[in-house]
């Protein structure tokens, strides 16, 4: 792990504590033809999260989760199916609204994922939908759960 990321990461939190900014964020629960998750590992913790980020001034969501998956994932060609739901979370010091997309990667069945940005992704890999890695965030077992029960979500992060 790049350890300069890890001290951005807590410097940008400490900044965010004190200035308590509101951000909107969107992630997807980005499926392939064999129904495997696309789940990314930042060089910058440890957990497996949901590709996506922040959403930038002038950007639209749907712009922006284009723009995180060929960033992250180097998928440029998903189609969204849905919004699984908006969640609010204060865990990082901001005031964060997250956006979780449900999407389909226009690739062939047994394809590899690649990293989109191998500075940022330290790994990104398909997983079967019951079959996520024990370090998965808490918060993305939640979103996982909550797809494969066809629940909409909404709430806290």
């Amino acid at each position: 792990m790049a350890w300069h990321h890890r001290l951005l990461g807590k410097a940008a939190q400490a900044v965010w504590r004190i200035t308590k900014p509101r951000t909107i964020g969107v992630r997807a629960i980005l499926l392939d033809q064999d129904d495997r998750i696309a789940l990314v590992r930042h060089t910058y913790t440890d957990q497996w999260y949901l590709p996506g980020g922040g959403v930038k001034k002038g950007e639209s969501t749907n712009e922006a989760i284009a723009r995180e998956l060929a960033e992250e994932v180097a998928i440029t060609h998903a189609s969204i199916e849905r919004v699984l739901g908006v969640y609010h979370s204060r865990s990082e010091g901001k005031d964060d609204h997250i956006i979780i997309f449900v999407a389909r990667a226009d690739l062939p069945s047994g394809s590899w994922l690649q990293r989109g940005d191998v500075i940022e992704i330290e790994e990104a890999d398909w997983f079967p939908l019951d079959k996520v890695p024990a370090s998965t965030s808490p918060a993305t077992t939640r979103r996982i759960a909550e797809y494969r029960t066809g629940v909409s979500g909404a709430g806290a992060w």
